[in-house]
């Protein structure tokens, strides 16, 4: 099984990328840059779009994973679905499966959350509800991380000292939430 992984810091944070290759025993391919939108796979002017276009049209995929920017999904709603019909629709040319990987809101009473002026509850929910939509109206699987975040935020420390990137642990639950999608879609 192969898997490309389309985002930014959220994918490559604590090498995320090897623990879903654990779970899964898949190759998993990243093409990252920290703060990348989606919209930049698509653009072959850019080198991260250039890599990405290629991949699709040239390598066979089993799954290809997509992670919007951290707020991408609520501040450039138009822009973030937009990239994610393109993206889906590519990713079915290439004969492979689109999953969303929902992000999670900042951490709760951070200074992120603050400087920005949003509440935790909302951010989350409009996350959720952000790639909910864009799952549905693509046919994509959803791997609903910010959701598993949101849950566990009260018992459990997911967050780097940043408050935004995921912490280890946070990483963990991204690679196993976005694997149970995958064992789940191969036992249909």
């Amino acid at each position: 099984m192969r898997i490309l992984m389309l985002g930014n810091s959220f994918i490559f944070t604590n090498d995320m990328p090897q623990m879903l290759a654990e779970l899964t025993g898949a190759e998993v391919v990243c093409h990252t840059r920290g703060g990348a939108r989606l919209s930049e796979q698509l653009n072959p002017k850019t080198k991260l779009g250039a890599r990405t276009q290629a991949a699709l049209r040239e390598q066979r995929w089993d799954y290809v994973v997509l992670q919007e920017m951290s707020h991408g999904p609520i501040t450039a709603p138009k822009s973030f679905f937009s990239s994610v019909q393109q993206l889906c629709g590519q990713i079915r040319e290439n004969g492979a499966v689109p999953i969303l990987y929902a992000t999670w809101a900042y951490q709760r009473g951070g200074d992120k959350l603050t400087a920005k002026g949003w509440d935790y509850d909302e951010m989350a929910r409009g996350l959720s509800q952000a790639y909910r939509k864009a799952a549905e109206e693509n046919r994509a699987l959803l791997a609903d991380v910010g959701q598993r975040f949101y849950a566990l935020s009260e018992t459990q420390n997911l967050y780097a000292a940043d408050g935004i990137h995921p912490n280890a642990r946070g990483s963990r639950i991204a690679a196993e939430t976005i694997a149970a999608v995958i064992q789940q879609q191969g036992e249909r």
